[in-house]
Order: structure tokens, then sequence, then C-alpha cells
């Protein structure tokens, strides 16, 4: 092996590390925040922290509730399979990737396993935070959109840095 091959794998290995580390941690963190809020919220309360509010809600459905009259083994395959893919996607993509771009895909990645997890128990995901004006949502949530924001971000400066004259 030669000594660029060795940097190469190191900096391949530590960039999975780091993707499945962080996806761990986002995901026990939800966890645990849902395991919290099934507690604390549990008799209909609402606890009001200015732009947001602690409220409890169950979501059969995916986003916006949609799929919600599916049942729920045919909800939980199909999330699956699509978590299984972004997990697929995010190891072999980590490969040559920046640490932006991992951790936006590990936090991702975290955010849907949680959700999966959360889902698999009783075919609901539990829901928490609340605006008002948008549908109740969880930290999972949160994770899956910034770090899909992330990815995009990240994907332009990309391409705002890549060599002018290779389009032409």
């Amino acid at each position: 092996m030669t000594a660029g091959h060795t940097g190469t794998e190191a900096k391949m290995i530590r960039a999975r590390i780091i993707l499945v580390a962080t996806a761990v941690t986002v995901a026990a963190l939800d966890l645990g925040v849902k395991t919290w809020a099934s507690r604390a919220l549990n008799d209909g309360s609402s606890t009001d922290l200015g732009l947001l509010n602690l409220r409890l809600a169950f979501n059969p459905g995916v986003a916006f509730s949609l799929g919600d009259t599916l049942p729920p083994a045919a909800l939980l395959s199909v999330t699956g399979v699509i978590v299984v893919a972004l997990a697929v996607f995010a190891f072999r993509f980590t490969r040559n990737a920046a640490l932006p771009v991992v951790l936006a895909l590990a936090a991702m990645l975290g955010g849907a396993v949680a959700n999966v997890i959360d889902r698999a128990a009783d075919g609901l995901v539990t829901d928490y935070l609340h605006t008002g004006w948008f549908p109740t949502f969880n930290l999972a949530d949160v994770f899956v959109v910034t770090g899909a924001a992330a990815l995009v971000v990240a994907s332009w400066r990309a391409s705002d840095t890549a060599d002018p004259g290779a389009a032409r």
C-alpha cells in the first residue's frame, strides 16, 4: 500500500465513524426526548416556550400526516426501506465527502432512524413541538430537515467552487 492510499483509507474510515456515531447520537437524543415528552406531556397540557409550544401528539402518517390511512405495517415497511436506502447512500457517499456533508447525512439518517424506531412500537410517531401555524413535529424531523438543507447548501458551495472552465 502506498502512503497516499493509507491516508485516503483512514480518511474514509474516520468519515464513516463520524457518520455512524453522529447518527446514533441524533437518534438516541430524539428517542430520549420522545420518552420524556410522552411522560411529561401526557395529560394534554401545553407548555408555552415563546415561538414554540410543547404539546404531545401522535402521527399515524408521515410528513403532514400523509399516508395516515395506510396500514401501519405498510407505512413502517416503506419508511424502513427508505431509511435503509439512505443509510447505504450515506455510507457509500462518505468515502470522499467533506465533514459538513457527512454531518448533514448523519443528521438526516439519525432523525429518520429515530422516527422508524418510534413508529415500530405502535404505528405512531410521537410529536411534541408545536408552533400554532405548522403541524406538530419532533426533534427527529428538525434533524432531517436541517440535514437536508445543509446538504443543499454544501452542494451549492461545491458547485460554486468547481472549475468554471469545466462546464464549457
